[in-house]
């Protein structure tokens, strides 16, 4: 009976011995903030308050520089935390990055991830990748603090999930020349607020000069629009695969109405100018998507 007393009591001193290591090395363990950027409330708000815009094509983003100053915020708030990363969520036709999206995905502890864009230039999708992410860094114990840049209610399930994972919560506003650009209930639910004024966005924003704005809406030549159809032709191809490729062709010469609103718009974004009621540079920018497809058929 003594000895299994004794077993039982090694046993114990073994566990206790354990538990102490174990929450030694966790003391020991920095904790881990990460930032969470909404791109479409940033342009829309921060472009408001500095350009007096949302229009994403009158103005000028800094987003280097200004990821740079994000992160040297959450430095001095976080104090005696690391930096996992800067987690930048966007709109994109198809998922498929711009050369804006891409060179930000270039940057250094930044990550970008991609929702929908509609036909309507509005964001599909988004908030379902911040929960998502949210949540899955908190059950894993990868952050400890989230600082999320944003305004919408949707993003209150997001902000529930991290918490119920035991992460804190921080919302970044940017402030509004009027009224407010939060949601209240999202307001409600996190651990703490603060609004980024218009003394930080100012170096990193700026509204394009007129001559800039107009030079960007200049009349395309047919083989500009052509070479744009092809360039997005690709794209589709790379996303869509062969199969619907073989589906497409029987078509010919005309595209399924959906997929021509994308054509339009998406050549549109990067023509920055209008091709509605252009009907000789809609029939290039199609034949320039064509032909490209049946080049690789």
């Amino acid at each position: 009976m003594n000895d299994d007393l004794a077993a039982l009591a090694a046993r114990i001193d073994r566990t206790n011995e354990l538990l102490q290591r174990m929450l030694a090395e966790v003391a020991k363990t920095p904790s881990t903030h990460a930032i969470f950027v909404d791109a479409g409330y940033l342009y829309a708000a921060a472009g408001r308050l500095v350009a007096g815009t949302e229009d994403r094509r009158a103005f000028d983003l800094d987003a280097e520089g200004l990821i740079e100053a994000l992160i040297d915020r959450a430095r001095t708030i976080f104090a005696d935390s690391r930096l996992l990363r800067v987690y930048w969520y966007d709109g994109a036709r198809r998922r498929i990055h711009t050369a804006e999206q891409q060179s930000i995905a270039e940057l250094p502890d930044v990550k970008v991830r991609l929702g929908n864009l509609n036909a309507n230039n509005q964001q599909k999708g988004v908030d379902s990748l911040i929960r998502t992410d949210l949540e899955s860094l908190a059950r894993h114990r990868a952050i400890s603090d989230a600082a999320l840049l944003g305004g919408d209610e949707d993003l209150v399930s997001a902000v529930e999930a991290a918490q119920g994972y035991g992460a804190r919560v921080h919302l970044w506003g940017i402030e509004a020349p009027e009224g407010r650009n939060q949601a209240e209930p999202l307001l409600w639910e996190v651990d703490s607020q603060r609004t980024l004024d218009l003394d930080f966005f100012k170096p990193y924003v700026s509204r394009r000069t007129a001559a800039a704005y107009e030079a960007a809406g200049a009349r395309p030549t047919r083989e500009d629009v052509r070479f744009v159809g092809a360039q997005i032709a690709a794209k589709w191809l790379a996303a869509r695969g062969r199969e619907s490729l073989v589906e497409l062709l029987p078509g010919h010469p005309y595209l399924p109405g959906s997929v021509d609103q994308d054509l339009l718009v998406e050549a549109e974004g990067l023509l920055q100018y209008s091709l509605r009621g252009q009907a000789d540079l809609r029939r290039a920018l199609r034949d320039g998507f064509w032909e490209h497809l049946q080049a690789q058929y």
